[in-house]
């Protein structure tokens, strides 16, 4: 019988440095635009404000970024639960502000090298791979106040220094990488991954598209430092991938999904793996009155140093509609569109769309025909453990299975899929609200929305599950 999954094939799960780690002040780390960022369920709303400057105010809001769920202390413990479960890799990143806390300084922060030393190396000696992002959500929070973000051309020295810092310490331990997390999603959210502010251009289509353009250059420069530094080194862009439908068949909401689909979906990526601009960008950049400052030497060095693979997160699919005005609206994941009738949505509004997964696979390796590695994909929930802290996860079980099918379906496709790593694999503080109800993991944590609670962690039933997922590397999914 014909396996679903390659032998090789990546299994684990994927966390991000900001909202595990906690330890927001110490050992010389310094502060991240996500430490100034808000908890709570309005934190999009307060950073969307034209009021919000990156000011920390404790009297007025909660920083749960700041505590995370100690996985800066508790990283052994927590490593030992994922070789537990049989991971293959962990997706994690590096905080930024832990190597250069302001991002300016001229030598690295040793203690947080040392840091990320330890970390690697309880990953290898469990037989888990290390699968590095270099800029999850992270970039100094001095860089975002003082340069005014990634429009300014300046962060892309920056950035240099601190990639070849980390890719040189661990670059021969660590063989794969990928630069900035979910770069499109500056489309619509251009705080976290550009630290663009309403005052700093957030809302200006010609700063969000120079801040694009700097990051491409950097992530060049990373792709070309990794292959100096060790020629096994596989280094991938990653994006946030929504698989669109037209709202029905009126042509002009055809046309409306095809462009999106190039803004969002294909523009950075086209990019960074296709190693130039594409044909329709000059009619985007009209359309939006852009003009980009591109220097001399920036568009050969992005044609020469393309990424190896393309990672991405998929949580759901939208639908464009630009036609019926009455047409119901959508929620979730920095997207918005109409509400898609033939499917389900999550406590938060997130509709789940498996075939989705299938159809994003196909378009993907369709167009750049290079490996593809699913980095994140999962279900927020509320859980509620019995007495011994247990939780049958049920719900979640059955949307990783849902994903996993479709994932084989698309290898069966004759998709060429490197890996999966679920988003949360263990109970973390939200990105979109600051919250630790909103909960992802196969792993729980015992921390409220105020990080309050013993920290403990406990197997969910989904820890189970997944945990014979990768035994059977795919084939068991009952």
């Amino acid at each position: 019988m014909k396996e679903k999954f390659p032998q090789n094939f990546m299994w684990g799960g994927a966390t991000a440095a900001n909202q595990v780690e906690g330890a927001y002040d110490q050992d010389g780390k310094g502060l991240s635009i996500v430490d100034a960022i808000p908890g709570g369920k309005k934190r999009l709303s307060i950073v969307s404000s034209p009021e919000f400057d990156f000011s920390l105010d404790t009297t007025r809001h909660t920083y749960p970024n700041h505590k995370g769920i100690d996985h800066y202390h508790r990283f052994q413990d927590d490593i030992a639960l994922f070789a537990e479960m049989g991971f293959k890799c962990y997706r994690f990143s590096i905080a930024w502000t832990r190597i250069y806390p302001n991002g300016i300084e001229q030598q690295p922060n040793e203690a947080g090298l040392k840091h990320y030393d330890a970390v690697i190396d309880a990953c290898i000696a469990q037989g888990i791979e290390p699968v590095i992002t270099l800029s999850h959500y992270e970039m100094p929070l001095h860089l975002a106040k003082e340069f005014g973000g990634w429009k300014n051309r300046e962060l892309i020295g920056h950035f240099e220094r601190f990639a070849r810092t980390v890719l040189t310490r661990y670059g021969h331990k660590v063989n794969y990488w990928m630069t900035f997390n979910e770069i499109n999603s500056a489309a619509h959210f251009p705080i976290m991954s550009q630290g663009l502010t309403v005052k700093t251009g957030a809302l200006d289509d010609q700063a969000k598209y120079q801040a694009w353009h700097n990051q491409f250059v950097a992530s060049s420069l990373a792709v070309k430092i990794a292959h100096e530094t060790n020629a096994k080194i596989q280094i991938g862009c990653m994006i946030l991938y929504a698989t669109n439908y037209a709202y029905d068949c009126d042509p002009v909401n055809q046309l409306e999904t095809m462009k999106e689909t190039q803004a969002f979906n294909f523009y950075c990526a086209d990019v960074q793996a296709g190693g130039k601009y594409p044909y329709y960008a000059k009619r985007l950049w009209a359309s939006k009155g852009v003009e980009l400052d591109i220097q001399p030497g920036d568009l050969a060095l992005i044609e020469q140093h393309t990424v190896d693979y393309i990672g991405f997160s998929y949580y759901m699919s939208s639908t464009i509609n630009k036609t019926n005005p009455d047409a119901l609206s959508a929620e979730g994941n920095l997207l918005g569109g109409a509400r898609n009738p033939f499917l389900e949505a999550s406590e938060w509004g997130w509709e789940i769309d498996p075939v989705g997964l299938r159809i994003a696979l196909n378009q993907l390796y369709d167009r750049y025909e290079k490996p593809l590695f699913i980095v994140e994909n999962g279900l927020g929930a509320i859980d509620k453990p019995d007495e011994n802290h247990y939780i049958a996860d049920d719900y979640r079980i059955k949307y990783l299975r849902q994903h996993i099918e479709a994932m084989a379906d698309a290898v069966e496709d004759g998709v060429e899929l490197m890996g999966y790593t679920p988003w949360g694999c263990i109970d973390l503080v939200s990105m979109s609200t600051g919250e630790m109800s909103k909960r992802y993991g196969l792993i729980y944590v015992d921390l409220d929305d105020n990080i309050s609670g013993t920290g403990n962690r406990y197997r969910k039933k989904s820890f189970h599950w997944y945990q014979k997922v990768i035994a059977t590397n795919g084939e068991d999914l009952s």
